[in-house]
């Protein structure tokens, strides 16, 4: 689900997948990003319930050098390392 373009079927909001959590409870949820508007100004994502989201687009967007990352640790990508120090 991650990369894809998906849909909230309530609210029509669209964006790409770029974050996906798993709670506890069972709430799982989805980061979507929208694309900047005409202008050039970017938008804040929004937190769905799985459930809510439909496949807009079937490809999957990848990062450039990340095509088929396999790490050891969550650590070894940028998420969650701190700011480089000059």
């Amino acid at each position: 689900m991650l990369g894809k373009k998906l849909r909230d079927v309530v609210t029509g909001y669209e964006g790409i997948a770029i974050g996906h959590v798993e709670y506890l409870t069972g709430c799982n949820q989805v980061l979507l990003v929208p694309p900047v508007d005409k202008d050039g100004k970017r938008h804040d994502g929004e937190w769905f319930d799985v459930d809510r989201l439909e496949v807009v687009d079937e490809s999957t967007l990848v990062l450039p050098g990340r095509a088929r990352l396999e790490v050891a640790s969550a650590r070894a990508v940028g998420g969650d390392r701190d700011a480089p120090k000059k």
